[in-house]
């Protein structure tokens, strides 16, 4: 799957697109939707298929204050743009420029491309101050050649319709089964292992340090959780996610334990699928009642996570 930027001009071989088009973060069961909708288009007209993502995210544009939110990296995006069937990703280099186009203009340059047909969530708004609608992008592109079309909601068992602030909640509060559920995979956060104090290594549990980066904050606390290392393997293991409270000065990380495992993964990316929340942080005056916690952790985890199926 080829990965394009809006600052360029998309390439022939792609232009008569059917394009997915909205932000995708997390791209979560309705997501998807939308993009199974795009993909069928295309295969039904012989058309290439495009899943359209936005970086970075408005919101961080408008109001850079925003606490991290993100559910996804761009690279997990194409990972998972790519499986879905598309033949590329489109980056929008989500810049003031682009912000200030009324929608008129924004139609324009999807025409430009060559993108013969556009499909969004029944939600999807753009232009200037969110001006344009589903409706509007119908209305404007039916002159210009641009068919487009809305996919409704797509609602979970408990009736109520999914959506990435439902997924934040859900994070926020340590119930990974609902994130799990909605996502359709459990939310894992990517990033490379860095060198750390290496106190887990000197106590029998070594840790893979892992910054938080962008990603949304989950609860603070241990989890049971699975590494997919760069050459497909899957560990177990358990994590510490926050700020370390017995551990002096706090520093955020994610610091999963993998069982059984002794290689050296430093410099590596890697991505940690949180599973199960255990409990949340605490702090423990010395190392014996530190190190009988990670031991009941681990023995907690093991046995969760034997009883889960893996999900990539």
């Amino acid at each position: 799957m080829e990965r394009l930027h809006s600052s360029a001009p998309m390439p022939a071989h792609l232009r008569g697109s059917i394009m997915a088009l909205g932000n995708f973060d997390g791209f979560h069961a309705g997501h998807q939707a939308v993009a199974r909708r795009a993909m069928e288009l295309a295969r039904a007209q012989g058309r290439p298929a495009i899943i359209a993502t936005f970086d970075p995210h408005p919101m961080r544009l408008f109001r850079p204050e925003t606490p991290w939110f993100r559910l996804t990296s761009l690279n997990q995006r194409e990972r998972l743009f790519a499986r879905a069937g598309a033949d590329a990703m489109l980056v929008f280099d989500f810049t003031r420029e682009l912000a200030a186009l009324d929608p008129l203009s924004f139609v324009r340059l999807l025409v430009e491309w060559g993108v013969a047909g556009v499909v969004t969530g029944e939600d999807f708004t753009f232009g200037k101050d969110r001006a344009g609608s589903t409706q509007t992008l119908a209305e404007l592109g039916g002159p210009l050649g641009l068919v487009a079309q809305a996919v409704p909601p797509v609602t979970g068992t408990d009736g109520g319709i999914i959506s990435s602030t439902g997924i934040r909640k859900a994070l926020q509060s340590g119930d990974c089964a609902t994130a799990t559920r909605l996502l359709t995979r459990p939310f894992a956060i990517e990033g490379m292992v860095q060198h750390g104090d290496k106190l887990g290594r000197t106590i029998g549990f070594p840790t893979a340090n892992i910054d938080l980066g962008h990603y949304l904050r989950p609860r603070y606390g241990i989890y049971a959780v699975r590494g997919l290392l760069p050459d497909g393997r899957v560990l177990d293991g358990a994590a510490n996610l926050g700020i370390r409270p017995s551990f002096d000065p706090p520093k955020e990380l994610l610091e999963p334990h993998f069982f059984d495992f002794a290689e050296n993964l430093y410099d590596q990316v890697i991505e940690v699928q949180l599973i199960h929340f255990l409990r949340p942080e605490a702090r423990y005056d010395g190392l014996d009642p530190l190190m009988a916690a990670i031991a009941k952790d681990c023995a907690d985890a093991r046995q969760i996570l034997a009883g889960t199926p893996h999900l990539a």
